[in-house]
């Protein structure tokens, strides 16, 4: 939807940039009507991307954010949807009707790419998703500033401790129904693109709040960028797989938990795209 208003936008400039200069009179508008639509689309890219830029400069990271930004979120939901068709992205869905209608929950999924957090922003936009993301991400140019805004929680993968907090962090923000909480459990960005074993702490989140865990699976995310290159669509695939209900895993401990959600998505990816254990 953004980006087609965009590409209207453009044109109803591209019109008036002929109709003030008369050239609707001759055979003139034949090339400078798409000329003008071209260059009204750059030149509104260019803005968009001015003021997300001084969006992302107002925003001070060490500062803590309490409440989820609900026009921060509008404005990288908007940004998603014109990434899309610049990446040619064929977003194809499955089983999105399972997503819980009332309360929040724990949204688990593979992780194979950086785009798998827009993907799933997309398809989960009225869930308020905050996602447990590594330190490093702070620093990436206006992504780290956005994500600060829509609550996403820093894990310090290489600290129990630390790690800790952060869980309990987002333990504290679904009992407060400020968001939904979006982890990896692989702890990781899948670089061969295979399914990885879990880091099972992050389950603690369902356990200590009683919501459910929504399963997901994504898939050629990390083809998006290559075939881009190519000028080649790629077909995006997400499917919920699961949902599963707080009293099924009321008792249980976090291994089991992780092993079930592994499970699942081993199932629904295929044996192709997971990674076999050496023996």
């Amino acid at each position: 939807m953004t980006c087609f208003t965009l590409l209207a936008l453009a044109l109803v400039s591209a019109v008036v940039i002929c109709m003030k200069t008369g050239n609707f009179e001759n055979l003139c508008w034949l090339w400078l009507l798409p000329v003008g639509w071209l260059g009204s689309l750059v030149g509104l890219l260019m803005l968009i991307f001015l003021l997300v830029l001084a969006m992302s400069a107002a925003v001070d990271t060490g500062k803590p954010q309490k409440k989820d930004n609900g026009f921060y979120r509008f404005v990288i939901g908007c940004l998603i949807e014109l990434i899309q068709p610049i990446l040619q992205i064929r977003l194809h869905t499955e089983g999105l009707e399972k997503t819980p209608k009332a309360g929040r929950f724990m949204l688990v999924c593979n992780h194979i790419n950086d785009l798998d957090p827009p993907m799933l922003l997309h398809c989960f936009r009225k869930s308020q998703l905050a996602f447990i993301s590594k330190r490093e991400n702070t620093t990436m140019f206006v992504v780290g500033k956005l994500m600060h805004k829509i609550m996403c929680q820093l894990i310090n993968r290489e600290n129990d401790r630390e790690a800790l907090k952060t869980i309990l962090a987002c333990i504290r923000l679904i009992q407060e129904d400020e968001v939904s909480i979006a982890v990896f459990p692989e702890g990781y960005t899948s670089m061969d693109g295979l399914l990885h074993p879990f880091r099972n702490g992050v389950f603690k989140i369902a356990q200590k709040t009683g919501v459910p865990i929504v399963v997901c699976t994504l898939r050629n995310t990390n083809q998006v960028f290559r075939n881009a290159l190519r000028l080649k669509p790629t077909d995006v695939h997400l499917h919920l797989v699961a949902v599963i209900p707080p009293e099924e895993i009321k008792g249980q401990t976090t291994v089991d938990v992780g092993n079930r959600v592994h499970r699942l998505m081993a199932e629904d990816l295929g044996e192709d795209l997971v990674l076999k254990e050496s023996s």
